[in-house]
C-alpha cells in the first residue's frame, strides 16, 4: 500500500520516514518529494508497505503525530491524476 504524509518539516528525511513507519511493520521505501529547483523537501512524501494491515496501523497512528514540531497528515496515496500534455512536452 502506497501512503501519503503531508505536512513534513523541511528537515525531515527519508530515513526519518522509515523510521517512523518501520515500528508498524516491514517499509518498502519511504521517499521525501524534493523540489528539483531548490533541492529542498516540498514537506510532503511517500511510504509503501507491503502488507495492507501493517499500512492501516501505521496511518491509524500516525496521522496527527507530531514529527520534528509538525503534525503529520498521513492517509492512503490517491492515485496521481492525469494531467494534459503541454505543448513543450512534445519535443
Amino acid at each position: 500500500m502506497k501512503i501519503y504524509v503531508g505536512n513534513l518539516a523541511y528537515a525531515v528525511a527519508d530515513d526519518d520516514l522509515r523510521s517512523e513507519f518501520s515500528q508498524f511493520g516491514t517499509v518498502d521505501s519511504a521517499d521525501v518529494i524534493i523540489d528539483r529547483n531548490t533541492g529542498r523537501s516540498k514537506g510532503f512524501g511517500f511510504v509503501e508497505m507491503t502488507d495492507d494491515n501493517e499500512a492501516k496501523a501505521a496511518i491509524d497512528a500516525l496521522n496527527g503525530k507530531d514529527l520534528q514540531g509538525r503534525a503529520m497528515n498521513v492517509n492512503e496515496a490517491r492515485p496521481r491524476p492525469e494531467r494534459p500534455e503541454r505543448s513543450s512536452d512534445r519535443y
